[in-house]
């Protein structure tokens, strides 16, 4: 009988925090079609594909990244480190705005051909501090 309460406790804490979570994630969406406006062109689907993603790390192929954007990486992408890095501080850069606005930072393997996202922060970028 224990047993069957607490389980019942533990259901009713959920689901009365369900309403709460709803109106959370409208607020949410709403700062994510803002910055999906700014990152919009042939980059967009990465900056999309990526803020979608939970976990705080994500390792792509440059085939699969290839996949994803529908076209080929740059000649550059595959050469050079600094594409992938200080493109990120060079303002106008629509590859490295997928990634930065998404909140990631991109650490490249140039020579096994993958990409690192890595998460910025412990907090989402969509969501507003409280």
């Amino acid at each position: 009988m224990i047993r069957s309460w607490r389980n019942e406790f533990l259901m009713w804490r959920w689901l009365t925090g369900w309403g709460s979570v709803a109106v959370e994630r409208a607020d949410e969406q709403a700062v994510i079609d803002e910055r999906t406006e700014v990152v919009s062109g042939k980059y967009g689907v990465l900056y999309r594909y990526l803020e979608h993603r939970y976990a705080d790390v994500i390792v792509l192929t440059f085939g699969q990244i290839e996949d994803l954007l529908g076209f080929a990486l740059p000649q550059r992408a595959r050469t050079y480190q600094e594409w992938w890095t200080l493109g990120a501080n060079v303002e106008g850069a629509p590859h490295a705005d997928a990634w930065t606005l998404a909140g990631r930072t991109a650490s490249p393997n140039l020579q096994s051909r993958t990409v690192i996202f890595t998460r910025t922060s412990t907090m989402r970028p969509g969501r507003r501090s409280s």
